[in-house]
């Protein structure tokens, strides 16, 4: 007879979360500064990651899931491998950001993009403003939109 093969287990991977808060002395108000870091290494907030932090932080689930959910820079589910933020706001609004946002929609069907509305990138005197992943891009007109999104791959 065959003996049956035992299955390897794998340990799982450790929670980057855990490092991260033990980079910053597991402090409760260094919280975004742990949240940021997490989101940088993995590309998001895991939800499994909340209770790790809270835990090592000694604050609640909810006060971190708070923290997560409250500010639009966190995201808890994986993103597209590019965003493009196009900013919405008054100044870019008028200077046609409104139709960037609608044409870039267009342009990135199918693709491994993700257009986000954001409100105020700070550049309104560039306006109309917008950022491809950490880029931030200024002046955009149809050219420059078709220009950045051809050059992601």
């Amino acid at each position: 007879m065959a003996k049956t093969t035992i299955l390897e287990f794998k340990a799982p991977k450790p929670d980057a979360s855990i490092a991260i808060c033990a980079k910053y002395s597991n402090k409760p108000d260094q919280l975004i500064e742990i949240l940021h870091d997490l989101q940088h290494e993995v590309g998001h907030v895991p939800e499994a990651s909340l209770p790790v932090i809270a835990k090592a932080l000694n604050l609640s689930r909810a006060e971190v899931y708070g923290v997560v959910t409250f500010y639009h820079d966190f995201h808890m589910k994986k993103r597209a491998k590019h965003v493009i933020k196009i900013c919405a706001a008054e100044a870019c609004q008028s200077m046609g950001g409104r139709e960037l946002i609608a044409m870039a929609e267009k342009l990135t069907e199918g693709k491994k993009v993700e257009i986000e509305k954001t409100y105020c990138l700070g550049l309104c005197a560039s306006s109309p403003a917008m950022m491809v992943n950490e880029k931030v891009v200024a002046r955009v007109d149809a050219k420059k939109l078709k220009s950045e999104i051809g050059a992601l791959a």
